[in-house]
């Protein structure tokens, strides 16, 4: 795992709304761009370079908001940006970031993805809930509307840990591995927490869970889930705070770590 600090000054990716002259975001990216792209959730899906695609990371997505702004997540760092609108040409303007360590997979794609996104302006298509950026050279970025998860129900799998803006991927061949599953008729958080399976009481109110203590199966393993299991059972026998946006669960624990999940597709 390493460290890299990402400041992509000609980012393509998200520009889908943008004020022009008097007009607000939605209204420009309406008269040219078809459906109004403002307020949407997208997954990144891929991004195909030269004829080759690669798959994007878990948690890969774009967030357009009014005026222009926009924000999401590489897959590994988080990112804010305020996009342009201009004859049916999309940019972005200089990006700040999150700095967070993780695996050479995801930090590979993002790689790949900066590239692509700052070969000049992109143009969009839209059929149905899908979204293909593309460059003048035909590289694309291939993107789905994802609507909101619920908090209850939804398979939350753990992408990250970390504390204030510093994140930490999860070790390697834990990755995927564990999830959390808020029942509210049970009135339990459980899952698989690295290793083994386990399930402790959970009340949730004022954008708090007070959990219980866990109880769990008894197996061993390797020791990337071993260690994964550890660092999430330190959340239990006490309060979190979660907060949730858009398809994205976050967990902090009164000393200040964080568990960050995502939704299952």
């Amino acid at each position: 795992m390493y460290r890299q600090r990402l400041t992509l000054t000609a980012l393509t990716l998200l520009p889908l709304a943008m004020a022009c002259g008097n007009e607000t975001a939605g209204d420009a990216v309406r008269s040219d761009a078809g459906p109004d792209l403002a307020g949407t959730y997208w997954t990144v899906d891929s991004a195909t370079v030269d004829g080759t695609t690669q798959r994007a990371p878990a948690g890969a997505r774009v967030e357009i908001g009014d005026h222009g702004k926009v924000q999401g997540n590489y897959g590994c760092n988080h990112f804010n940006a305020t996009a342009t609108f201009k004859d049916g040409r999309l940019d972005l303007g200089p990006v700040t970031s999150t700095e967070m360590a993780c695996e050479k997979a995801p930090m590979k794609f993002e790689s790949t993805l900066a590239r692509t996104l700052s070969d000049g302006a992109l143009t969009t298509k839209v059929a149905d809930d899908a979204l293909t950026l593309t460059t003048d050279s035909g590289d694309r970025v291939r993107l789905t509307e994802e609507k909101d998860a619920p908090l209850y129900g939804t398979k939350w799998t753990v992408t990250s840990f970390g504390h204030a803006d510093v994140a930490q991927s999860l070790p390697k061949g834990a990755d995927s591995k564990a999830y959390l599953v808020l029942d509210r008729k049970k009135g339990t958080l459980g899952g698989r927490f690295g290793c083994n399976h386990g399930s402790a009481k959970a009340t949730v109110r004022d954008g708090h869970i007070t959990l219980g203590r866990p109880t769990t199966t008894r197996m061993m393993c390797d020791g990337s889930l071993m260690d994964t299991e550890k660092r999430l059972l330190g959340l239990f026998d006490g309060r979190v705070a979660y907060t949730l946006d858009h398809r994205t669960l976050t967990l902090t624990s009164a000393n200040g770590e964080k568990v960050t999940a995502v939704a299952d597709k």
